[in-house]
């Protein structure tokens, strides 16, 4: 039975508590959270935009998991200071102590970790030893704004890989059934994580929606709106509706706005949308998370003058999504509320007015700054890594073969040497330049890998067809680069051919190409040598 309702718990800043009036559920997201930790080994991973209910819902996941008859620990992130992430040995020790006071047991680290084994291996025999055989229930550990994490690259592959391999654990070993890991992190943190190595593929994955029409009206209620709007209630709420969505905190915000207000419904929305209204501070920190970043700016401005819609790179719907500024509607991205459209115009409209023309000169310096290797004036290594992870999304969605050729120019050190780094330097830029010329159609995509050695991206080629490209380019960079005043070069090439994302991670297939070049190399280089990865 919920409390009678009071006005001064209902600020919706924070989580609402257990007894709270004004929780809304949303089936089957508890319902679906609720039989996930009810499951031996399970993981269940919530996610969502900042302010969506994430709080709110794991202190009740927590409650029914103790209703289960479970033990319950919860840990938070934000309660880490700076210091924890500076090594992984240190957040895992700091991990370990607060998960043991939490269950009332004596942290005795010392006893179970050896620098000698590493701090993985130490931290999960003590998970196992000292936490999991003293528990006489099973375990729910719930991690909160494991976004924190990302932040913090030198320990987040390592930390994540970690949890995936409790999760594995499990499926052989009943002890490790006993630990239930319910994992919650805000969207708004962009990282490029290898999938293969983190648990964000692993697991149950619950992702919080807004609010229906019929919930928001059923939270109208719980205001207490009705009584005071009486006949406008319906096209209020209906209103409200189509501005934001259904988003839980701007639904909450406006409505407690409404109890003993003396305003005109709708001039209430009018002020809550102006930059000093109640929605102003939400708006502009939505902003403020991708101002800086010009790709997601122009993509934008793109969707703002787009009313149905459009088809976005991987990277950049995932960023923007992730923030909850679009979503994803039938095979296109749309502006996700009414809200969100009128603020993103004024604000890119503002930003267009000021200087159009610096602008777009910055953001164009700034993309060639992130994404183009300043010796060749190709694309670099980073931009490698991003196009490979969307190739390797397709692929597996398609039954189109991807090739990955990797191209490395034969004898370079002894060429540097007798020659000179300038005339190096002459040549990466000579080779990069041919490469660039035979891959001009889009997709295909060529890029510096690093030092002498390039990268060939090439969707939708087969076997045939990928070994023909390669000798074409071979043999273009060994006839071109002959006709200046140095001596020509030649190419090592390795072809690799996937038809499937199934059995390889994009790393194993960089690994395939690399060797397969290096067998051209050692059959005697200025060469090209292919597999087929079925």
């Amino acid at each position: 039975m919920h409390q009678p309702i009071t006005f001064l718990e209902a600020g919706p800043t924070g989580p609402l508590g257990i007894d709270s009036a004004f929780y809304i559920e949303r089936p089957p997201v508890e319902a679906f959270a609720y039989n996930a930790i009810a499951r031996p080994g399970s993981l269940l991973r919530i996610k969502a935009p900042k302010q969506m209910g994430k709080s709110s819902l794991l202190m009740r996941v927590m409650e029914q998991a103790q209703q289960q008859g479970h033990q319950t620990c919860k840990i938070d992130f934000l309660q880490a200071e700076k210091a924890c992430f500076d090594s992984l040995d240190t957040l895992l020790r700091w991990f370990c102590r607060l998960t043991a006071r939490q269950l009332g047991l004596a942290p005795d680290l010392d006893d179970w970790w050896d620098e000698a084994i590493g701090s993985k291996v130490s931290c999960t025999i003590y998970f196992e030893n000292h936490l999991l055989r003293q528990l006489d229930a099973p375990l729910v550990l719930v991690i909160n704004e494991v976004n924190r994490v990302f932040e913090y690259e030198e320990v987040a592959g390592d930390f994540l890989s970690l949890l995936r391999f409790w999760h594995e654990q499990a499926q052989r070993s009943p002890l490790w059934q006993n630990l239930r890991l319910v994992l919650a992190y805000c969207t708004e943190v962009y990282v490029p994580l290898k999938l293969e190595q983190s648990p964000f593929n692993v697991g149950q994955q619950l992702k919080l929606p807004p609010f229906t029409t019929v919930q928001v009206q059923e939270l109208a209620e719980r205001y207490q709106v009705p009584q005071q709007l009486g006949e406008a209630y319906v096209p209020f709420t209906d209103e409200l509706m189509a501005l934001v969505g259904g988003h839980p905190y701007l639904t909450h915000t406006l409505l407690a706005q409404l109890p003993g207000t003396a305003e005109n419904p709708k001039t209430l929305l009018e002020q809550a949308m102006q930059p000093t209204g109640i929605w102003g501070e939400y708006l502009r920190r939505c902003y403020a998370s991708i101002r800086q970043q010009p790709d997601l700016i122009d993509a934008l401005q793109q969707l703002a003058n787009a009313p149905n819609g459009l088809k976005l790179p991987l990277h950049l719907a995932y960023q923007l999504e992730s923030v909850g500024i679009i979503q994803y509607n039938g095979d296109r991205y749309q502006v996700s509320c009414a809200l969100f459209q009128r603020y993103l115009a004024a604000e890119l409209a503002e930003v267009e007015t000021a200087a159009p023309v610096q602008l777009h000169q910055e953001n164009q310096r700034l993309k060639q700054l992130a994404n183009t290797d300043a010796l060749t004036q190709i694309p670099n290594r980073r931009a490698f890594d991003l196009r490979l992870q969307i190739a390797w999304q397709r692929l597996s969605q398609t039954t189109e073969p991807l090739t990955l050729m990797m191209c490395d120019i034969d004898h370079f050190k002894t060429y540097n040497d007798t020659y000179g780094h300038l005339a190096g330097d002459q040549c990466l830029r000579q080779v990069a330049h041919i490469l660039r010329t035979n891959t001009r159609t889009a997709p295909d995509f060529v890029a510096r890998f690093g030092g002498e050695e390039f990268a060939v991206i090439l969707p939708n080629t087969d076997l045939l067809a990928a070994e023909k490209r390669a000798e074409i380019l071979r043999s273009q960079i060994s006839t071109q680069t002959a006709r200046g005043d140095m001596p020509r070069v030649t190419v090592s090439i390795g072809v690799a051919v996937a038809f499937s994302a199934t059995n390889q991670t994009p790393n194993q297939f960089i690994e395939v190409a690399d060797r397969v070049l290096y067998e051209s190399k050692r059959l005697g280089r200025d060469r090209v040598t292919v597999i087929s990865l079925l």
